[in-house]
């Protein structure tokens, strides 16, 4: 079968509902939960905002649109290369400057929602990944990688979904060995269902922030505060997380969706 012959099928297997689209994405709105940093150390993204230009009304008579003012990094998300200082000499490194190739590609979901119930500071390492693929197969290059928390569930209250006591935030994610082996996979980036990357006491590691640290070094790809990785499988669906083409955009809110099979 060829490339022609393969998209015609799955053009048919859509419209058939044999594949389905599913939605990886919070909803965007004033509500969203976004991240928090301490106000000595740096500035913090603006609330979002949602204004209406007109409705139907004497300022636009026939038509209803909206203004918007929002950070990069707000909601579901991308991480450009050039989001950390790591990633800052990339010219390919800005929403604008990625390949579009690279916004589609397999993913790996690796469940942790059982021992994120039990301890929301749960890491992820290398050993765990290793036994994942023992199991589900061997990630390959070029495929994404995600953890399921199920944290989503928490989104519709800030302070659940940050999690933070006098300590720090409190979230589920990566230890420094395992995004350092998935990067030794050729991977295109890695995904968490948390307000970013990393895990909220990963500023505590060696280096700090490592999915943010080692996979920007590396000209990879972040993707943050996903939903409803439950209903993918560990292995076999296709990710879409395209980014708005932000002019020298650090990241950008996106509508991530994955082609699942289910017939």
């Amino acid at each position: 079968m060829n490339a022609a012959e393969t998209l015609g099928n799955l053009a048919g297997m859509l419209i058939e509902g044999k594949v389905e689209v599913v939605d990886l994405s919070g909803s965007l709105g004033p509500d969203t939960p976004l991240l928090q940093l301490p106000e000595d150390f740096a500035k913090n993204t603006p609330k979002i905002e949602i204004h209406k230009i007109s409705e139907y009304d004497s300022d636009g008579p026939f038509f209803a649109w909206n203004w918007l003012k929002l950070g990069e990094h707000s909601g579901t998300h991308f991480d450009a290369p050039h989001h950390w200082i790591t990633g800052k000499d990339y010219a390919d490194g800005y929403t604008d400057s990625i390949a579009p190739q690279n916004f589609v590609a397999p993913v790996n979901v690796i469940d942790c929602s059982a021992e994120v119930a039990e301890n929301p500071d749960f890491l992820l390492d290398a050993a765990r990944v290793k036994a994942w693929e023992a199991e589900h197969g061997e990630i390959k290059a070029g495929e994404w990688v995600v953890m399921r928390s199920d944290w989503d569930s928490r989104a519709g209250d800030q302070d659940a979904y940050l999690n933070a006591d006098e300590t720090g935030p409190h979230s589920p994610g990566p230890t420094v060995d395992c995004i350092e082996y998935i990067l030794s996979k050729g991977v295109i980036g890695w995904g968490n269902q948390c307000i970013g990357t990393d895990a909220g006491q990963a500023g505590g590691m060696e280096p700090p922030y490592p999915a943010h640290n080692l996979l920007h070094a590396a000209n990879k790809y972040g993707l943050a505060s996903l939903a409803n990785l439950d209903k993918l499988p560990p292995k076999g669906a296709i990710l879409i997380a395209a980014p708005l083409k932000i002019v020298k955009g650090t990241g950008s809110p996106i509508r991530a969706m994955a082609l699942v099979a289910r017939g």
